[in-house]
């Protein structure tokens, strides 16, 4: 791939992989399903993949209940159309398991190690790899399998070499201190974001203290921080789409949510890049942060966050970003990192 542009990176962890500070994220090209985004056109969401990685995305994050397989089947075409030598780092998750005689039912939270080690086989099979660069649960196991054994069998997968490293996603303080004890936790995906602040308090800083990597997800706040959404979007998403019945998407969050998007544009202008950059921005000069997770469903959609990459915001920009926090009531947590 010719004139492939650079971006700053920084390590994930201990892994022993440097990504980029922004990545893309496959959640919304898996298409339809019990938590999909609605329809989604696959060649537009490869054309989005390979714009990222043209623009010098490093890494690519999906997840095998992301349209039940589609997310990684896409992302599997997308990488092998690319010159090996260009070719992003692929993150997918386990840990989230679908009936296959009832799609539309949300998938069940599952841990027990012989199931990890099925989906991790069909992941490697849908991505078309041989090793998977990063592996994480998903979410915490809800059949009963304690976290430390769920956790134990991606310590195995790694050993084996199945996956490059290992790592979780929606775990609290807790679950983490007890997979750390059987094993170091490589990696940890919360949501993060102006409006969803929680994580900046608790599991942001552990995995800082612990030297786990960080790559946080939603921090556009799943669209509404983009300087594209508005009432009229709210009311028109898919009847395929999560958000419709989303808290954050409905008053009277809504209304603050806009608001807080509002007072983005003032700092966007002064750096001449979107509200959309500057919410990603926000969440890269968090402490402990490696890396935000951005969602893309189209060429046009990377080149609106894109500039997070490299944006730099200063005292005066995370002042501006606190008092419209404060003024608009939006979104609950810390502000700025207690450091």
């Amino acid at each position: 791939m010719t004139g492939r542009m650079a971006l700053p990176t920084r390590p994930l962890g201990r892994t022993g992989m440097d990504i980029t500070t922004v990545g893309v994220g496959a959640w919304a090209i898996g298409g339809e399903w019990a938590a999909g985004w609605g329809s989604q056109d696959d060649d537009d969401s490869i054309a989005a993949i390979h714009h990222a990685v043209e623009r010098g995305v490093n890494w690519i994050d999906t997840a095998a209940a992301y349209g039940l397989g589609h997310s990684e089947e896409v992302v599997g075409r997308a990488v092998a159309a690319l010159p090996e030598a260009d070719r992003p780092l692929v993150f997918t998750k386990c840990g989230l398991v679908w009936d296959e005689g009832d799609r539309s039912a949300m998938p069940e939270r599952v841990g027990r190690p012989d199931s990890v080690r099925r989906e991790c086989e069909a992941s490697l099979r849908r991505l078309g790899v041989e090793r998977i660069d990063l592996y994480q649960i998903h979410w915490p196991p809800e059949d009963g399998t304690p976290v430390d054994e769920a956790w134990g069998a991606l310590l195995d997968l790694e050993a084996e070499g199945k996956i490059r490293a290992a790592g979780v996603s929606n775990f609290t303080v807790d679950m983490l201190e007890r997979c750390e004890a059987r094993g170091h936790v490589g990696s940890l995906q919360p949501p993060f974001s102006l409006i969803n602040r929680a994580a900046g308090g608790d599991v942001i800083p552990w995995a800082l203290e612990h030297d786990t990597g960080v790559v946080v997800y939603s921090p556009m706040g799943s669209g509404l921080l983009t300087g594209r959404f508005s009432r009229e979007r709210a009311a028109a998403l898919d009847e395929g789409d999560w958000r419709r019945s989303s808290e954050q998407f409905t008053e009277p969050a809504l209304s603050r949510n806009l608001e807080l998007q509002d007072a983005l544009r003032p700092v966007a202008e002064r750096h001449g890049t979107t509200p959309a950059a500057v919410a990603v921005a926000w969440t890269l000069r968090w402490p402990g942060v490696s890396g935000a997770i951005v969602g893309a469903r189209s060429p046009e959609q990377v080149d609106g966050w894109i500039g997070a990459a490299d944006l730099a915001l200063d005292a005066e920009d995370a002042a501006a970003l606190r008092n419209a926090v404060a003024a608009t009531g939006a979104g609950a947590g810390p502000v700025a990192a207690a450091i």
